[in-house]
């Protein structure tokens, strides 16, 4: 499990979405794991919690990273929005 805080950022690319960057530190320890949950790619399922919330997604890779797409439910539902840090609990689900 990894636990983390972060800065929410709004990314304009092809599919416009708002997102977490994965911490450098965590990610090293995502990469280790990833060949054992990754699916089509480099995503990697996990379970996320943000305050009261609790929700499933897959991480996208970016760069030698990872971003956690943020929904617009979740972040109405935690009133939380582009330029706010919140503090993320990741576990690793199984690869469905």
């Amino acid at each position: 499990m990894l636990n983390f805080d972060a800065e929410i950022f709004f990314w304009r690319g092809p599919s416009p979405f708002h997102f977490v960057a994965v911490p450098p530190d965590e990610c090293v320890e995502l990469q280790a794991i990833s060949s054992l949950v990754t699916y089509g790619w480099g995503m990697i399922p996990v379970n996320v919690t943000i305050g009261d919330t609790e929700f499933y997604t897959a991480l996208f890779p970016k760069d030698g990273g990872y971003f956690v797409p943020l929904k617009a439910a979740i972040r109405k539902a935690e009133q939380i929005d582009v330029g706010d840090v919140v503090t993320l609990t990741l576990e690793v689900a199984s690869p469905s």
